[in-house]
């Protein structure tokens, strides 16, 4: 019994706990889809890419967990794994520094994403997206006082610390099997 306990523990090797860190992101979709469609929280542009974040995080998860990878890759999936992650992080702290501004220091609202896709040059889309706008301040969600991008923030720093170390050190947990 002990071995087979051993057996079904997705975590004892890279490549299944690559696949429960793409699980893990499926399910932050899952629910931001749920927040957004059934709770009526439309999100706004940092929340978008914020989105584009963790789908990127779980898309990398994924090719590491289906590639059977050596040590130079499983180091190139960590660097991207990071490299995601820090950057969703910075949209996800943007976003709460936003948030945390007095109300007469928050900047007005601007053009929606769909707009500013059509109109803008890629360059200043991302540019304008980043500096935020009002809507991007606003707080209608929260679970233990902290909102939405807090939440994100804590999840890509966990995720990605997890998928960094994991797939850097090639071993997985406890069992150290690849």
């Amino acid at each position: 019994m002990g071995s087979m306990m051993g057996s079904m523990n997705i975590l004892g090797t890279v490549r299944g706990a690559n696949a429960a860190g793409f699980m893990a992101c499926c399910g932050l979709i899952a629910y931001a889809l749920y927040a957004q469609y059934v709770l009526g929280l439309d999100p706004c542009p940092l929340c978008i890419f914020q989105r584009v974040a963790l789908i990127g995080l779980g898309l990398m998860f994924l090719i590491a967990a289906v590639h059977p990878a050596g040590p130079v890759m499983r180091k190139f999936y960590a660097v991207l794994i990071g490299l995601i992650a820090l950057a969703g992080g910075g949209v996800a702290g943007r976003q709460l520094w936003l948030q945390a501004l007095p109300p007469e220091r928050v900047p007005a609202c601007g053009p929606g994403l769909d707009f500013m896709l059509e109109a803008f040059p890629v360059s200043e889309m991302l540019m304008t997206v980043l500096s935020g706008s009002g809507e991007c301040a606003k707080v209608d969600w929260t679970l233990l006082g902290l909102s939405m991008p807090g939440w994100v923030l804590i999840a890509l720093t966990v995720l990605g610390g997890f998928g960094v170390v994991l797939n850097w050190r090639g071993k997985a947990w406890p069992a150290g099997r690849r």
